[in-house]
């Protein structure tokens, strides 16, 4: 561009009329960062808020599961602890396990799940 060019010219006008401390490249650099960390990086402020609570959310089902989980496990082990018929049930059901005078057959059917 000339000097004489009316674009020139027009071009100064406008930039007269910018404040003096938009024209300062650190802060326009630092704005830009600034809208970059919070809108565009991959860990960015608002996806990232999001992301943590839908996983804080899974932890506390998970969580919710696992306890509930445990406290079964507990009264069984109770009731195992008590109940010496049900503890001969449990070993022979869970641990194949038979007395020494037992010849155990074992038949899986299509739906059954083995635990060995």
């Amino acid at each position: 561009m000339a000097r004489d060019d009316p674009r020139h010219f027009l071009f100064m006008q406008v930039l007269a009329h910018i404040p003096s401390f938009l024209k300062n490249k650190y802060l326009l650099t630092g704005i830009g960062f600034a809208v970059w960390i919070l809108f565009f990086d991959s860990r960015d402020l608002i996806t990232s808020h999001f992301k943590e609570r839908n996983e804080l959310l899974s932890l506390e089902k998970s969580k919710l599961y696992y306890e509930q989980q445990i406290n079964a496990t507990k009264q069984e082990l109770e009731q195992l602890k008590t109940n010496p018929a049900l503890l001969e049930k449990y070993a022979r059901e869970k641990y194949l396990m038979k007395r020494d005078n037992e010849d155990l057959f074992r038949i899986e059917g299509k739906n059954s799940s083995s635990t060995r």
